[in-house]
């Protein structure tokens, strides 16, 4: 039998985020979870939020391994997991009231993250919370040297890639109809960055 994937970060930064999912998203019914990775992080918010439908969704060669950990799970709140490119598509049909997605902006390109934030916005629900984990620059500078270095590894293995500017990302954000309500410390200089729809 195939082992699971593991992402060991998962573990260490699940409960730092999931208190800050439990207040933006107690109100929310429908979360989809962009670049869903190896799937643990949705069984374990899943589980703690019964409440919250929670859509996975990743790169079709990721799906696997997140049906594996759904599976384990079996969890009635985790339907199957969608295959999304952010570039590409096809991005789903539904409306969601809440959009998590967590360490994937600075993977992906920069035209990936502007899809991203265009895409998004046609998912989204009147009123939507949406939650970005991650590391980010300020004014162009690095919160940590760990984060200079991480970003100096990220674009020496793919050029395309790299830590993200806050301001570029906000203003990506606020094209999509989004408004900041919150950018909140997390744990080994992480950030969420937490977007409401406005109406």
């Amino acid at each position: 039998m195939t082992d699971k994937p593991v992402a060991p970060a998962c573990e260490r930064n699940r409960e730092p985020i999931l208190a800050l999912l439990r207040e933006r998203f107690a109100d929310c019914r429908h979360a989809l979870e962009i670049g869903s990775g190896t799937g643990q992080h949705a069984v374990h918010f899943a589980a703690a939020m019964p409440w919250l439908q929670w859509q996975c969704s990743d790169r079709a060669e990721s799906l696997p391994g997140i049906r594996m950990w759904l599976d384990e799970a079996g969890l009635a709140n985790t339907p199957p997991p969608l295959p999304l490119d952010v570039a590409r598509g096809p991005w789903p049909a539904a409306r969601f009231d809440a959009v998590f997605s967590a360490n994937t902006l600075h993977i992906m390109g920069w035209r990936e993250v502007e899809a991203f934030f265009a895409g998004m916005a046609g998912v989204l629900a009147d009123a939507a919370t949406v939650v970005v984990y991650g590391p980010f620059k300020y004014a162009g500078a690095h919160t940590s040297d760990s984060n200079r270095d991480f970003d100096d590894w990220l674009k020496a293995r793919d050029p395309r890639s790299g830590v993200r500017d806050f301001e570029a990302l906000d203003a990506l954000a606020r094209a999509a109809g989004l408004r900041l309500v919150a950018d909140v410390a997390m744990p080994a200089n992480n950030r969420c960055l937490v977007w409401t729809r406005q109406g």
